[in-house]
């Protein structure tokens, strides 16, 4: 069996890939580090895997994953970071969300999450500060759907 971190992790990446077509990856390289980061309706999750990780699955709600990685793809490593992510709505409700941090092994990532209404689109600001390297900061944009 498959380490609950392992499975969440490739549920995200599946999910982000899935919602965003025309991208391959979610991701932002600056130097040695690179950010990467999904939203997903919580209702993705099974109700394991969000019990395990304190998920509230709910047909308003999403879930942000941010990981950060240092070094080459085959070689990287995690890296802890300082992680701040808020949300805004297309009216310019702006929410800034609480980000815990998850360690499992030699895993590291940041959870958040965020309320939405009906049919949404939520652009997500991220900032993050790695350990041993300069801000990094993205925004990204994904479109939720009630269910």
């Amino acid at each position: 069996m498959r380490p609950l971190s392992a499975t969440l992790t490739v549920m995200l990446v599946v999910a982000a890939w899935s919602a965003t077509p025309a991208r391959a990856e979610n991701s932002l390289r600056s130097g040695e580090f690179v950010l990467h980061y999904s939203a997903i309706p919580t209702t993705t999750l099974t109700p394991e895997i969000a019990r395990q990780y304190q998920v509230t699955r709910s047909a308003n709600r999403a879930l942000v994953n941010i990981a950060i990685r240092r070094g080459a793809r085959g070689a990287d490593s995690a890296v802890a970071a300082k992680v701040s992510v808020a949300a805004t709505n297309l009216s310019g409700q702006r929410s800034d969300l609480r980000v815990r941090e998850v360690r499992e092994g030699d895993a590291i990532y940041y959870l958040a999450e965020a309320r939405f209404a009906g049919q949404e689109i939520l652009t997500f600001d991220v900032e993050a500060v790695p350990e041993g390297g300069a801000t990094m900061k993205v925004s990204f944009r994904q479109e939720f759907f009630p269910q």
